[in-house]
């Protein structure tokens, strides 16, 4: 495919055809995944790839029953990963630390790298993907189900297959809403309505349109989309169990050591 196509073309793939990927084609995905950037060369993530079908079942239910973990017949979940470096650094005798927050964030982005190069390889090689937010907001059941020793958590993750549905391309806000040059603009009360006018149209209308999520918006009382993003979608409530859900099992895996007093 043309590189801009790829690029523009990108839809969230949940149904997917029953057929598998084969491992010529996953390799091309993984390598692509191998060349991007990385903090220092370092590449501190690790991809763990699960077509078995038994465990993505598993998965299923961290994944907050999303049907593209049994539908699709791949998932890559995409981790920082200081284990393997921890280990490299104590064969050759150097100080063996990175388990602190800083060195989760440097494994994150890395790992965030990779899934994207991954994501770009698939979609030209013809398959589709759909990132779950829940890798992150789940990440010590995913963790655990895993096997993922201490230095190493998931933070992306994504179905994997061939598309049996070729869905609408969703909105996204205007370049000049998300752009800065020189230094940051901060927004205008009638910037922010202008940047969101399209998203305030498009995406209630969206809504409108699925009887299950028309209900839903009625039964709240909501009345435009922010309400749905905040009331319904990402409440307070739930950022803040998830945020010490992560907070948690950073501890647990070796990433909270930030008192250099300790």
């Amino acid at each position: 495919m043309e590189f801009n196509d790829v690029i523009h073309g990108h839809r969230s793939i949940r149904q997917y055809e029953d057929r598998e990927v084969s491992q010529e084609v996953l390799g091309r995905v993984l390598e692509a995944g191998i060349r991007a950037s990385s903090s220092g060369n370092m590449q501190s993530y690790s991809i763990v790839v699960t077509r078995e079908k038994e465990l993505r079942q598993k998965l299923y239910t961290p994944h907050m029953d999303q049907s593209m973990v049994l539908d699709a017949p791949v998932l890559l979940t995409f981790c920082a990963d200081f284990n393997r470096m921890r280990k490299w650094l104590e064969l050759n005798d150097a100080p063996v630390h990175f388990d602190n927050y800083m060195s989760f964030m440097i494994g994150t982005i890395d790992a965030t790298l990779a899934s994207q190069n991954c994501a770009l390889a698939a979609e030209n090689e013809g398959l589709g993907i759909c990132y779950m937010g829940s890798t992150l907001a789940n990440c010590d059941q995913i963790g655990e189900l895993l096997n993922l020793p201490p230095g190493v958590v998931p933070v992306v993750g994504y179905s994997l297959g061939y598309p049996a549905e070729a869905p609408a391309l969703r909105d996204r806000l205007p370049q000049h809403g998300l752009v800065h040059y020189e230094q940051y603009q901060d927004y205008t009360d009638e910037q922010i309505e202008d940047i969101y006018k399209d998203r305030n149209e498009k995406g209630w209308q969206r809504y409108m349109d699925v009887p299950k999520l028309k209900a839903m918006t009625e039964e709240l009382g909501l009345q435009n989309l922010a309400q749905v993003y905040t009331i319904a979608k990402y409440t307070k409530e739930s950022h803040l169990e998830y945020s010490q859900t992560i907070l948690n099992y950073l501890q647990k895996q070796n990433f909270m050591n930030n008192d250099d007093s300790k």
